[in-house]
């Protein structure tokens, strides 16, 4: 059976050239051209992979991974972004979002980054590895939920997240490379570049309390990677 991708994108050229180049590659693919009509398309389709753009009529990309995420819905997505800014990529990956590519991009490079994101959907699980809840800081998190609570403040966490720091707490004190992390979280051979693994650091620093200054709890180990002080 062919891996089903589904691809949401307005652009009629980039719609067909995505398709034409997925279906070269031995993919099934299916297309949904509206954000408002997204979320009933993977229903519908039941993909492997989302391939989505930011800029959507109906609903934008962002809705469509927040959307999808409340739904406990943890099918791989793909983000494509015109924008380029920072600020942009750190929303789509706070939203949920397994990676992201800026416009334009390379054929290469997008079926690099797919095969990546379908590696690790086939060798690492999004479903927490312990339900049980645990402690860093101040801040208590539950896997059940994927929720982080510091007092009455309340945050969602992406399955990323939680898995990073599930990881982080089963190695407290020790100092983790990038690889590791990525290794660990997004998989084996994955071909995105640190980046991706440090704007989510940024996002769990935020969600720990630690808003502005030096971390208290997820250290940065320059040249290396990060260290988690509970």
């Amino acid at each position: 059976m062919k891996t089903k991708i589904l691809i949401v994108e307005d652009d009629p050229h980039i719609l067909l050239g995505l398709e034409e180049v997925l279906k070269s590659e031995g993919y099934e693919t299916a297309s949904c051209n509206r954000g408002d009509e997204a979320v009933a398309a993977v229903a519908k389709f039941q993909p492997v992979l989302i391939v989505l753009d930011v800029m959507l009529p109906g609903a934008s990309g962002y809705d469509i991974c927040k959307q999808l995420r409340a739904k406990k819905i943890s099918t791989s997505i793909l983000m494509l972004t015109a924008k380029g800014q920072e600020i942009d990529k750190v929303v789509g990956l706070d939203l949920g979002a397994d990676d992201y590519v800026t416009k334009p991009f390379g054929v290469r490079e997008l079926l690099a980054r797919i095969q990546a994101l379908l590696r690790r959907t086939v060798t690492v699980t999004d479903k927490p590895e312990s339900d049980a809840i645990f402690q860093i800081g101040s801040a208590t998190i539950d896997p059940k939920t994927f929720q982080v609570k510091r007092g009455k403040t309340v945050e969602e966490l992406t399955a990323k997240e939680l898995k990073l720091l599930q990881v982080f707490h089963a190695h407290a004190g020790e100092v983790l490379s990038r690889d590791k992390l990525l290794n660990e979280v997004w998989g084996y051979n994955y071909y995105g570049t640190t980046r991706t693994l440090d704007q989510v650091i940024v996002q769990l620093r935020k969600k720990l309390g630690d808003n502005g200054g030096e971390s208290r709890h997820l250290l940065t180990i320059h040249g290396v990677g990060y260290k988690l002080v509970a």
